[in-house]
């Protein structure tokens, strides 16, 4: 495993830990769900209770800075 991946690793629970093609999975999805919360539009992100601003903090954070509930 690569030293950015280590890094990235500590942040994430041991089961993803585990397999580095898991790691991988989780951050390209991580990346994918905050670039699409990115692209909606005001009307949509009213719908999901969030403002424009913070959808754009959000799609902004690193891929591995995830909250604990979305951790296994």
């Amino acid at each position: 495993m690569t030293l950015a991946l280590a890094r990235i690793a500590r942040h994430l629970p041991l089961a993803l830990r585990l397999s580095p093609l898991r790691l991988l999975a989780a951050l390209a999805a991580n990346r994918r769900s905050r670039q699409a919360l990115a692209r909606l539009d005001a009307h949509l992100l009213r719908d999901v209770g969030l403002t424009q601003d913070r959808a754009r903090a959000e799609a902004a954070r690193p891929v591995w800075d995830v909250p604990p509930s979305w951790r296994l």
